[in-house]
């Protein structure tokens, strides 16, 4: 682009977009990071409380049983009353998770908490893509996926170094929890000071011809539910998040039984698998312009994973070792994440958007919340390798779920939606 053409409207553009993708992003990281507002402290919770891995993997199911059912039923409201003020509604829940941690008397208080953030979740994927396809322009559509699933990874990477941290120099777990719903209040304010950036009652589609859709036939509500392709993404959601759950909740536990390594070495697992997956995403944003048949790129990453995990399951690593691998795994699910967004955002048609992302988003809350208490019921029966051996096996499920999409989008034309 020359001097010439860099007008006054198209800097606008840009800085339109990249406060969009920042102020978005910034949302995300944070519901991401109360995804783990229980998990990196269950330790605690069993001297506090005298709670087994299998209760506290149901807290787990408990926020993703929420989230799930919670997200399906979001996206209509977000299509129905506009994504900024389901967002700025999350935010308020977290803070009340984190405050209701912190007053935890007991496995009751600790319910009311899982509870409580698995509500605050439920909206964020169906606002946040509304939002960023509203507001984003088309050639900065694919870089505002990456940054978003950049800033979930982060979030999750955050989470354990920041409540374990924070517990320790506090010398006091409630602290943390306080220290969270702070840190959750401060990003609401920031949105809601930024409201006018994010406000998806202006805007077009930035991946459809605003002409086509006008002239399009007006669709049934529920139309999106005949996509073959909105349900094979919602089983690659399932399975591939049925590993992130053991890694999440359960790795650094069973590296410990397995290994003897405490749990100050064992808190980073989870953040240095989230980091991997972070530049996996960066790597992934590029290629999703550059590679057609994204399910095999999907494919070598991931069953890279799996096969990490596999090692590590063996018990042939040595203790270090064994922790970098469960790290280094997360590079591979982080490729896949933009063009996993890429696949969903041609699937949902215009002004579904919400709907679409919530109905497909839910296998991840489904995912968790099966996942967490089969995990938790491996670690009480003393069988910390198989977490992961199992996480490695779902890992394969996914990569079959994605070849399937892969497929269909190749042999098949998109289906008529008018019911």
């Amino acid at each position: 682009m020359s001097i010439s053409s860099v007008t006054p409207t198209t800097v606008s553009e840009s800085r339109r977009d990249v406060t969009v993708i920042g102020l978005i992003g910034m949302a995300h990281g944070t519901s991401h990071f109360f995804h783990l507002l229980l998990p990196p402290l269950f330790p605690v919770f069993i001297r506090e409380f005298g709670l087994s891995y299998s209760e506290l993997g149901l807290l787990v199911s408990l926020f993703f049983i929420i989230s799930g059912v919670g997200q399906a039923l979001a996206g209509f409201l977000v299509d129905r009353t506009g994504a900024r003020p389901v967002l700025f509604a999350a935010l308020g829940c977290f803070v009340l998770a984190a405050l209701a941690a912190a007053t935890a008397q007991g496995y009751g208080g600790l319910m009311l908490a899982a509870a409580l953030a698995g509500l605050g979740n439920s909206p964020f994927h169906p606002a946040d893509f509304t939002i960023l396809n509203k507001r984003v322009s088309a050639k900065r559509i694919g870089h505002a996926f990456s940054v978003h699933g950049i800033t979930g990874n982060l979030g999750w990477a955050i989470a354990p170094v920041f409540l374990i941290g924070v517990a320790g120099l506090a010398g006091n777990w409630r602290v943390a929890y306080l220290a969270a719903a702070l840190m959750a209040l401060a990003v609401l304010v920031v949105l809601v000071l930024n409201r006018h950036s994010i406000d998806d009652r202006q805007g077009q589609w930035a991946h459809e011809n605003a002409a086509a859709g006008a002239a399009a036939a007006p669709e049934h509500p529920m139309a999106f539910l005949r996509l073959p392709s909105v349900w094979l993404c919602f089983s690659f959601f399932f399975w591939t998040t049925a590993a992130l759950s053991a890694i999440q909740s359960f790795a650094g536990p069973a590296l410990g039984l397995m290994h003897g390594l405490p749990v100050s070495v064992t808190a980073f697992v989870v953040t240095g698998y989230m980091l991997c997956g972070a530049a996996g995403m960066v790597a992934g944003g590029f290629l999703v312009g550059r590679v057609q048949q994204l399910e095999k790129t999907i494919a070598l990453a991931m069953a890279g994973s799996a096969l990490l995990l596999l090692l590590v399951a063996s018990g042939v690593l040595p203790p270090m070792a064994a922790a970098a691998a469960v790290s280094l795994a997360g590079l591979g699910t982080g490729l896949a994440g933009p063009s996993r967004d890429m696949l969903i955002k041609r699937a949902a048609p215009p002004g579904a958007t919400g709907r679409v992302y919530g109905t497909v988003y839910s296998g991840l809350d489904l995912g968790f919340a099966l996942a967490a208490p089969a995990f938790g019921w491996l670690l009480d029966h003393g069988q910390p390798n198989a977490v992961f051996g199992a996480a490695a096996a779902t890992l394969c499920m996914g990569i079959a779920s994605a070849a399937l999409v892969g497929s269909r989008i190749r042999t098949a034309s998109r289906p008529v939606l008018n019911l």
